[in-house]
């Protein structure tokens, strides 16, 4: 490739995970009952609940703990557990929203080309791994950014961390 064939690769966000704390004790039955959009899970001991704006699905527990999922962006993420937890907080619960993080954010690009993945896994030994039999793609660990992509050899990569 030269110079002037150089083409703009599309990093594309697709889901941000981040997690948060109500400081208080949920009733998920409460929740299950009242609530709107919920889907309650007795077996395993926690309710789930959608929102439509923003996008997000979230995991919530009766000791308070919270994970959203779904959302594009960290500003989004925040804003929408920020939303579940005054729906909370309607439902009578003494909500306050602490310990809010992003624990994942996940991510999608296609190269413009196909990758020869056991000649990119002999190149770059120490970070990647490649086992065919096990996955159709390269495992490459970044440990500096505590980063994992997944390269496919269509030109796919997925990248979590």
């Amino acid at each position: 490739m030269d110079a002037d064939s150089d083409v703009a690769l599309d990093i594309l966000i697709t889901n941000v995970v981040c997690v948060f704390r109500t400081r208080c004790h949920l009733n998920l039955r409460k929740i299950a009952l009242e609530g709107a959009n919920v889907i309650y899970k007795r077996d395993v001991g926690k309710v789930l609940m959608k929102l439509r704006k923003p996008r997000i699905t979230a995991t919530i527990w009766s000791s308070g703990k919270v994970i959203c999922t779904g959302a594009t962006s960290e500003e989004e993420a925040k804003f929408g557990a920020r939303r579940l937890a005054r729906s909370l907080q309607k439902l009578g619960f003494q909500v306050i929203f602490t310990d809010f993080k992003v624990v994942n954010v996940l991510a999608v690009c296609n190269m413009p080309f196909e990758i020869r993945l056991p000649e990119f896994t002999k190149n770059n030994r120490p970070h990647a791994s490649y086992e065919p039999e096990l996955h159709p793609a390269v495992c490459y660990r970044i440990k500096t950014l505590r980063a994992t992509l997944q390269i496919f050899s269509t030109g796919s990569i997925t990248v979590t961390g």
